[in-house]
């Protein structure tokens, strides 16, 4: 899996250094609330644990599921498989944490959700910022680091579904993306095959 990588943009420390200087911004806006860290998932499961550990103040924790990339290296039309329950959002204050803020939509079509079931507030909160890749016009409140428009994986980023797990960010290489894309999507015709 390591060797998939062809080179290491991020390091276990600068992802923890990125991931306290983050958490202190987020503690200082939500500090005296009552807030709920929502965590899009799959992607920003790794950051948002992370990020939660180093926030001294009370909070609450969910998840939404939304998708957008499949098992591609561009973002397409926005999947949200789930949301909290009602309760969970009117009138709370919100933060969408995601892995990584890319064209915008995800985030933007979210917060739009968020605030009209009643969020209070909505702020949002990315691992990675590729502002170059902007497709709609959205800013984060809070983000770890910004890259330059290149495929990154680790620390929760995947590729169709793999290297989630590397502890750092790194740009995988043009030869392993072609594999692990082929791999996929001969077991996705092996799987409708047997279906």
């Amino acid at each position: 899996m390591h060797n998939d990588v062809e080179r290491v943009l991020l390091d276990e420390e600068a992802i923890r250094a990125g991931i306290d200087r983050v958490a202190e911004e987020v503690t200082t806006a939500f500090e005296g609330m009552d807030f709920t860290v929502v965590s899009i998932l799959k992607g920003s499961c790794i950051f948002a644990s992370d990020l939660i550990r180093r926030i001294p103040i009370p909070l609450e924790l969910a998840f939404v599921s939304a998708s957008s990339y499949g098992d591609g290296t561009e973002a397409g039309k926005l999947k949200v498989n789930f949301l909290p329950a009602g309760n969970e959002i009117e009138g709370r204050n919100i933060l969408l944490v995601d892995d990584i803020l890319d064209t915008g939509r995800t985030m933007h079509t979210l917060k739009d959700e968020f605030t009209s079931r009643g969020a209070a507030i909505v702020k949002s909160c990315v691992f990675l910022d590729k502002p170059s890749r902007r497709a709609v016009e959205f800013n984060a409140d809070f983000r770890a680091f910004e890259v330059e428009d290149l495929f990154v994986v680790g620390f929760g980023l995947d590729f169709a579904g793999r290297y989630r797990n590397l502890p750092y960010v790194g740009v995988l290489q043009p030869e392993a993306q072609e594999r692990v894309a082929r791999s996929a999507e001969e077991a996705r015709i092996a799987q409708s095959a047997s279906a």
